[in-house]
């Protein structure tokens, strides 16, 4: 209590002295203000501090390699010391977009169940179970694909699927249990929390007016879901593409079950591979002069480029969905 009573004397002590005569004064609003907004800057701070070490470090590589660090397909840092990134790039986006494909839907359904189908009792507690996986850390994902999923899957889903599909190359080939494939299975599992959650916030945003008038107009409950789905849809897009920005940037789960193995294009979907944030986890200890380590933390920065720009484009997307939906429901 003394102190607050300290720093209360030395307000006014300011308002009376060196104040009195300007049009403003010291309050506890405006230097509550001035805090959280010097609080708020310092996150710009701390990326521009990362930004800048990233570009630091990777400078010899970019001055060595150049354009064609994006675009080479040789990682040799024993013999030639050649470093091309591109099949890394590739690996990312293919287990990304594997994870949407499976991902997605599944996170469509429970954001639409949550917020149409189920009691707001019902549904709160199956919100929390779901918002609970999004807490689960990725090693633990990792270890969970070792243990169980990579021999449920070598089992009893490549094997039968290989039988059906084996005419087809990406289901062709040894079956290892870890690769591509289970790759952006255990990415999927790790973004359905966040797109669902993001999906059934978007879907309980739209105003009941709009549900209200279809079923003044006679339409059934799926009509009435479609016209929600309508109204929320670029809200969708931008939910995707933030589940994205999650599946790119994770690490020990993928790095655990993906396998590991730099080519530019596996056999298969069951053959191993690698991602950019995976091959930082394995190699960065293991890099013992400059060159190598500059071209670890070029993939850093180029991983960093790719995770903010495909995270602030679907923030962006649901932030004007949101302001949208609030505007139309004030009026």
């Amino acid at each position: 209590m003394k102190s607050f009573r300290k720093i209360s004397l030395f307000i006014h002590k300011l308002n009376t002295k060196y104040f009195s005569r300007l049009k403003w004064q010291i309050t506890g609003d405006s230097l509550f203000k001035v805090i959280g907004a010097l609080f708020a800057s310092s996150i710009l701070l701390l990326l521009g501090l990362m930004v800048y070490e990233l570009i630091n470090g990777s400078w010899l590589s970019i001055q060595t390699f150049g354009l064609s660090f994006i675009l080479g397909t040789k990682w040799d840092p024993a013999i030639s010391r050649v470093f091309g990134a591109f099949p890394l790039i590739l690996g990312t986006i293919v287990t990304s977009a594997i994870a949407l494909l499976i991902g997605v839907p599944i996170s469509f359904g429970i954001g639409l169940t949550l917020s149409e189908y189920m009691p707001k009792k019902f549904g709160f507690a199956i919100s929390f179970l779901v918002e609970l996986l999004a807490a689960v850390p990725s090693v633990i994902y990792g270890l969970w694909g070792i243990f169980v999923l990579i021999p449920f899957l070598r089992d009893h889903i490549y094997s039968p699927m290989q039988m059906l599909f084996g005419f087809i190359p990406v289901f062709s080939g040894p079956i290892y249990g870890g690769g591509v494939l289970t790759g952006g299975i255990v990415l999927a599992i790790m973004i359905i929390p966040t797109v669902s959650a993001v999906m059934r916030d978007l879907f309980s945003a739209v105003p009941n007016s709009q549900r209200e008038a279809m079923i003044a107009l006679g339409a059934t409950k799926w009509e009435t879901v479609k016209t929600v789905i309508s109204y929320a849809r670029s809200g969708v897009i931008g939910a995707v593409i933030l589940g994205l920005g999650r599946a790119i940037g994770e690490t020990m789960a993928v790095t655990m079950v993906i396998g590991n193995k730099f080519q530019v294009w596996p056999s298969s979907l069951f053959d191993a591979w690698y991602t950019m944030s995976a091959i930082i986890a394995n190699e960065l200890l293991e890099a013992t002069y400059d060159l190598y380590v500059s071209a670890l933390m070029n993939v850093a920065l180029v991983l960093l480029f790719v995770t903010l720009l495909v995270n602030i484009f679907s923030r962006l997307i649901v932030w004007r969905t949101l302001r949208l939906a609030r505007g139309i429901a004030k009026e």
